[in-house]
């Protein structure tokens, strides 16, 4: 979320940075309802001191025996007045809320401007793009061909949008995750977490999720208000709710592995087959909470830290900056791994690594001690899949194929498998 006073003091100033990413601020709405609510917040303010100065009346005029008919009379009156002006600034105050939640944040002042992924700009290229003496076959031909790849029973059990692996492709998926998490907390320094594949709405919130997103959810019935995780970043981040750190514990890395559920509402007929989209999916998340003037660098590390994965994979990629317009809600700034699949012959994304300043920490009042002004300031969270496993299978299962329509092991997961083909 935005900062409030930053929205008021400066509205028109925020509606043009916002509209860089498409998004039309109502400035006049905000204009108006801030307006009442400093008149009713006055009047809040006025009414109280009179409350308290009659109270002080009543208890003198008492001490000295003289009647207090008038000044209880006038007491309730203005308990009365008090109670209406208090509910109507409360209910101002939740109507401010309520838009602040579903305004995006800001973007950096390092994004391209452009109005979408056609105006993302390329930053790096990594790896030889694969050459075959024969057509390669996308993941499902190949992941079925193996006898090892099921969408139609996937379907039978569950809906569209699932699969069931068998045996050594199921080992493949395993063994990535394992490979992921080894990477990450024996070469990069996170920290391994296992947290909740559930949550709270209060969780959803403060990552930015709710209310912007509701139909991107997968709600649980029942009396609490639960849903099924969209990505680790949810849980993870929420570590950080109502804490303040002190300095010296800071930046913290955190890496999970999770499945993520998703209603992909919105992509109708987009990417129907194989394992591109998925309503249930592994990712490898990486989190990290540092001090704001750290996150800029932070981000820069945790991007090289994610396409790492690549490289011991050897898979070619690209990195992309997002421009405004193809930036996520929540984001100030993201980088986009994006792998070869032969068979499209295109890049996919596979990882978004994104800065989102104190967009997620003022939601979440998460933050730090500075030692230095002896104030609480808010963090600055960021996160990445490092990898999306799904999507990291499915670029193997492209890139490894053979003529006969094997899968080669890669190297740095032999270990894991004891296999070199599929």
């Amino acid at each position: 979320m935005l900062d409030p006073k930053y929205l008021r003091n400066q509205t028109e100033q925020i509606a043009e940075k916002l509209k860089l990413r498409g998004y039309l601020l109502d400035v006049e709405q905000i204009k108006h309802l801030e307006k009442q609510r400093k008149a009713l917040q006055t009047e809040t303010q006025t009414l109280q001191n009179q409350k308290n100065q009659i109270a002080k009346f009543i208890g003198q005029a008492k001490q000295k025996g003289e009647d207090t008919t008038i000044l209880l009379e006038k007491a309730t009156f203005v308990k009365n007045q008090l109670e209406v002006s208090e509910k109507q600034f409360t209910d101002i105050q939740e109507q401010l809320e309520s838009i602040y939640l579903t305004i995006p944040n800001i973007p950096d002042h390092s994004v391209p401007i452009g109005k979408d992924e056609t105006n993302n700009k390329l930053i790096a290229t990594w790896g030889e793009l694969p050459e075959f003496k024969f057509t390669p076959k996308d993941h499902v031909d190949v992941g079925q061909q193996n006898h090892c790849m099921d969408f139609d029973v996937a379907a039978k059990i569950s809906g569209a949008r699932f699969v069931v692996l068998y045996g050594k492709l199921a080992k493949l998926q395993r063994a990535l995750i394992q490979f992921m998490l080894d990477v990450h907390t024996k070469e990069h320094a996170y920290e391994e977490l296992y947290v909740p594949y559930i949550v709270n709405t209060t969780s959803l919130i403060g990552t930015g999720q709710l209310p912007k997103f509701t139909d991107e959810q997968f709600k649980l019935k029942g009396e609490q208000n639960f849903y099924l995780i969209p990505t680790a970043e949810v849980p993870v981040t929420n570590l950080a709710r109502d804490v303040i750190f002190s300095a010296d514990v800071l930046p913290k890395k955190y890496v999970t592995h999770t499945p993520c559920f998703r209603s992909e509402a919105g992509s109708y007929g987009k990417d129907t087959r194989g394992m591109i989209r998925q309503h249930q999916f592994e990712k490898v998340e990486l989190i990290r909470f540092v001090k704001p003037d750290q996150s800029a660098q932070a981000l820069e590390e945790l991007t090289i830290e994610a396409a790492s994965i690549l490289q011991k994979l050897e898979l070619p990629y690209r990195v992309v900056s997002l421009c405004t317009g193809d930036l996520g809600f929540s984001s100030a700034k993201t980088y986009d791994l994006e792998v070869w699949l032969p068979s499209q012959k295109i890049y996919r994304e596979i990882s978004s690594c994104s800065n989102f300043k104190d967009f997620q920490a003022r939601r979440l009042q998460a933050r730090w001690r500075n030692s230095t002004t002896n104030e609480n300031e808010l963090i600055h969270t960021l996160n990445g899949s490092g990898l999306a496993v799904g999507r990291t299978l499915v670029a193997i299962m492209e890139n490894y194929q053979t003529i006969e329509g094997k899968i080669r092991i890669p190297e740095v997961l032999k270990p894991y498998m004891n296999e070199n083909f599929i």
